[in-house]
């Protein structure tokens, strides 16, 4: 599974440098049966994929956006969960930053603050390997943390996210509502406690 969600990571890293060059109009677009379904929200993409072993049915749904740091280092956010995961509300999506920052702090337990000035969560990332090149942190993933934060996107025009005493970047979430709702209908989970 871990394998899985790195593909689909590095998948996003090239949706996301399309977003970034200006595709910003909602989108669907209707996949061949062997290809994984791709919509477009503002400045957010999703890719559900199904898979079908014959024993076991599961679909993985993601969403991503792109960004760019204060120093010009393209990065992405990424949200992803399975149906074979816990599902919302027990857990709620894995959310992923891959910026191509070397500077930013790594290792197991580093603090984070999310949000903008009228809303603030905390939380801690752990860096992971890097995923196309660009090294990646995960958010540790506590349902009521999670929730916080999912909220926190939906509520802030930016989310400004931090790392330690670092500032990453301010990241637009145009789209992110629909997105998710999205994710929700894909795989199968209530969203309004994050989007009603």
């Amino acid at each position: 599974m871990r394998m899985f969600r790195l593909a689909i990571l590095a998948f996003f890293g090239s949706l996301a440098a399309f977003a970034v060059s200006g595709a910003v109009a909602q989108e669907q677009t209707e996949p061949s049966t062997d290809m994984p379904a791709t919509s477009t929200f503002g400045r957010w993409t999703t890719i559900v994929d199904a898979l079908d072993t014959g024993q076991d049915s599961r679909k993985t749904c993601a969403a991503s956006t792109a960004f760019v740091d204060g120093s010009g280092n393209a990065g992405t956010l990424t949200l992803s969960i399975s149906t074979g995961d816990a599902l919302p509300p027990d857990a709620y999506p894995a959310i992923m930053f891959t910026v191509a920052n070397k500077d930013l702090p790594t290792g197991k337990k580093i603090a984070a603050t999310f949000g903008d000035p009228g809303v603030k969560v905390s939380a801690t990332v752990y860096s992971n390997d890097a995923v196309a090149g660009r090294p990646s942190w995960t958010v540790d993933n506590q349902a009521k943390t999670s929730l916080a934060l999912l909220r926190a996107m939906r509520q802030v025009i930016a989310l400004d996210v931090v790392f330690g005493k670092q500032a990453v970047a301010s990241i637009p979430m145009d789209g992110f509502t629909k997105a998710y709702r999205n994710l929700g209908t894909s795989c199968g989970f209530p969203t309004k406690d994050v989007a009603p």
